[in-house]
């Protein structure tokens, strides 16, 4: 079983299929977010271990992992962190952990939506590699630098989390940023376009989310 890399399979209604990147393989560990144990049997993931509150999981994915042994930790419903923050941290109790893949829906209630990316964007993954598909949409967090592949003519939006991102430099993009600075609470980054099939991007300080979206523009 891999240590320097996880997938974190959340809840919540999606609008989509869901896309899973085709380099995670059986030897990834899987870790189920209370309903995302649900998610996970749609997409064929196995969970190596179940967490959360247990307040949406169907009774069939509970039934199915504790049938297989998969290790079940059970929150309290009154509880001060979300179900991705607790599978979050079981996730980086692989002290070699460095690649944090994150399934999800993209559908249901917004403000579940916008905590998750508030997590995945914050302190809780502090020093990994966080990419997360919502549905078809594709999320990756940007603390210093990063290249992605896309398709051309793809939707492109980067916008700061946390506080103001400086030094904000792209590539690959119509309309360019060169050591700018994009404002926490401003939307000034998004709905940009790739040009071709790669873009880049790098910064000085702050974090920024880079989504690109729809599938169809994605490379798969």
């Amino acid at each position: 079983m891999r240590t320097d890399a996880a997938v974190i399979v959340a809840g919540g209604p999606r609008d989509g299929a869901q896309f899973v990147p085709p380099r995670i393989g059986p030897d990834w560990p899987v870790v189920a977010a209370d309903s995302g144990a649900d998610l996970a049997a749609e997409v064929g993931l196995r969970p190596t271990l179940v967490v959360g509150d247990l307040d949406s999981i169907s009774p069939r994915a509970l039934q199915d992992a504790e049938r297989a042994g998969v290790p079940i930790e059970r929150a309290d419903r009154d509880k001060d962190r979300t179900d991705l923050e607790l599978a979050i941290a079981a996730s980086r109790r692989n002290v070699g952990l460095r690649e944090l893949v994150v399934l999800g829906g993209s559908g249901g209630r917004l403000d579940h939506l916008l905590a998750n990316l508030a997590v995945l964007c914050g302190p809780a993954t502090e020093g990994l590699d966080v990419e997360a598909w919502l549905g078809a949409t594709r999320v990756i967090v940007v603390r210093r630098q990063v290249q992605v592949e896309v398709v051309a003519g793809a939707t492109v939006s980067l916008l700061a989390w946390h506080g103001d991102a400086v030094g904000v430099t792209t590539s690959g993009l119509r309309w360019p940023l060169d050591n700018a600075v994009l404002h926490a609470g401003h939307a000034v980054g998004t709905s940009n376009v790739a040009t071709g099939s790669r873009i880049a991007v790098t910064l000085r300080s702050g974090v920024v989310s880079l989504v690109v979206e729809p599938a169809g523009e994605v490379t798969r």
